[in-house]
């Protein structure tokens, strides 16, 4: 299994705007932080703030807070909302399944057991649980290498 950009790219966010609650950022320095493309990110942004995790705000003062508390933001919740599918296997998209043995084959059911099981852990973790490391982590973002 493997994470889109997108979706990696929407945890980074809303993990720094985790770190500052209550204070605007611009796309731009989140870019900077991470290394990602400004352009990429705005679209990751626009997603977030339709599903209502993130509030923009235009303008010169303008710039990306969160809408929620990091408590009630749960991993889970963000993966399945901007990974665009989890087909493990072909025979998982029944329109295009060509797959032979799929009415007698046991893989399916596991893979589905193990996706589950996935999004169950994912979902048991907000992203307040992830900011354990806060003052190591703001100095990483911050730039300063002697917190590596």
């Amino acid at each position: 299994m493997h994470l889109t950009r997108f979706t990696d790219h929407s945890l980074r966010v809303l993990y720094y705007l985790s770190l500052r609650p209550t204070q605007r950022v611009s796309i731009g320095e989140i870019g900077r932080a991470f290394g990602v493309s400004r352009n990429h990110l705005v679209k990751v942004v626009q997603k977030l703030a339709r599903e209502g995790w993130v509030k923009t705000v235009r303008g010169r003062a303008g710039g990306v807070l969160l809408a929620v508390p990091p408590e009630e933001i749960k991993v889970g919740q963000v993966v399945a909302k901007t990974e665009p599918g989890f087909r493990l296997v072909e025979c998982f998209e029944p329109r295009s399944n060509t797959c032979p043995i799929t009415s007698a084959c046991g893989l399916k059911g596991v893979l589905e057991g193990a996706l589950d099981a996935f999004f169950r852990e994912l979902d048991r973790h907000t992203l307040a649980d992830l900011l354990v490391n806060r003052d190591a982590l703001l100095a990483l973002l911050n730039g300063d290498p002697t917190k590596e």
